[in-house]
């Protein structure tokens, strides 16, 4: 009776051996093992056999049925190893092959983020009065950051609900007992170049910066643009004449209105807010009686100027600092600030710029 089961075996295993995909594979599991299998039929009859050959029988079909299984579990792992390898080969890429000698065009085409694009717009536009592009370290010391802006120790923006403090050792420039921290601005930059440069000192400093906020105006990580002007006999007169060109190129009003608002800053001082016209039922910039806070700016405070080595019966200046994400915002209609970090390529697509179009002041005119 063992050659009947020699024959299936040879059987199956052939029918397993020619399987050329999963589907074929699962059609013999199920004509030899399922319900109706040759196999089971075996299994089935084994209940009209003497009692005297019940027992060997069994034994045998049952040591055919563990084969099968083995040579069906091994044909498919056989399979699946074909099937990864035909993937990998359809799917294969050069990377050491050139880069394309044309720009692409559609859907997978490059471009430029808008908060890039308005860093372009703001060089470009400053860079038009004289200023040069100033740059720091993105993890500072607590005297650069606060202390020598003239922020004093019970300010909230140095608690540590408001700001994010790292744990490794502070550096030298830190103090003692005092923790770095991620840069909540970009004026460590302005102290860095009132330390380094000699006057006369006219820059602008934008980079990231960070704060322990998060909603739909606020982001934890963020982008800064700040002003710094430093010479003999600077005046408030330079301050508003200089951002009142920049308000009205940026956004191409030439007749924008702009306010100048007393205000308070550790660093300087006299302080303002500047505001701009617009519209609160329509949005709409320039236009309506209402107003809308822009940018902080004032002089540069005494004390901030002499913590630098300045002295500031012979050295005056103005500062300006403002979001490069809010401005963003108001020159393209954008509402909400979540969507200029979640890589949405159909946002991407509407408000990105194209990389062959770099910002000309002919477009600010």
């Amino acid at each position: 009776m063992a050659d009947d089961l020699d024959m299936l075996r040879a059987s199956i295993e052939a029918a397993i051996a020619e399987a050329a995909d999963p589907r074929a594979l699962d059609a013999v599991r199920v004509a030899a093992l399922g319900k109706s299998g040759e196999v089971t039929a075996l299994l089935k009859g084994l209940g009209a056999l003497p009692p005297e050959e019940r027992k060997a029988r069994g034994a045998q079909v049952n040591v055919l049925k563990g084969e099968i299984e083995r040579a069906l579990e091994n044909r498919r792992v056989t399979l699946e190893a074909f099937a990864l390898d035909a993937r990998l080969a359809a799917e294969r890429m050069d990377v050491s092959l050139p880069p394309r000698p044309f720009a692409p065009t559609g859907p997978e085409a490059g471009s430029i983020h808008p908060i890039s694009r308005t860093m372009e717009e703001l060089i470009a536009l400053f860079g038009a009065m004289g200023f040069a592009v100033a740059e720091g370290p993105d993890i500072e010391g607590d005297w650069h950051n606060f202390s020598a802006l003239n922020i004093p120790e019970h300010h909230p923006a140095r608690q540590d609900h408001d700001t994010f403090y790292l744990t490794a050792p502070p550096s030298a420039e830190g103090g003692a007992g005092r923790r770095p921290v991620l840069r909540t601005h970009t004026s460590p930059v302005q102290i860095r170049t009132m330390l380094t440069q000699e006057p006369p000192i006219r820059v602008i400093v934008p980079g990231r910066t960070w704060r322990a906020d998060h909603d739909a105006t606020h982001s934890p990580m963020f982008h800064q643009v700040e002003g710094l002007v430093i010479g003999r006999d600077i005046h408030m007169g330079h301050l508003k004449g200089t951002l009142i060109d920049f308000l009205r190129a940026f956004f191409g009003i030439a007749d924008l209105p702009v306010r100048f608002r007393s205000s308070y800053f550790p660093f300087t001082e006299p302080s303002m807010e500047v505001d701009i016209g617009w519209s609160r039922k329509t949005g709409e910039l320039g236009q309506g009686g209402d107003w809308l806070e822009i940018l902080g700016s004032g002089m540069v405070h005494p004390k901030v100027l002499a913590n630098c080595g300045l002295d500031p019966r012979v050295w005056q200046g103005f500062a300006f600092g403002m979001g490069i994400e809010r401005i963003t915002m108001l020159k393209h209609g954008i509402p909400d600030l979540r969507p200029f970090y979640e890589a949405d390529l159909r946002w991407l697509r509407h408000y990105a710029t194209s990389p062959l179009s770099p910002f000309t002041l002919h477009d600010a005119a």
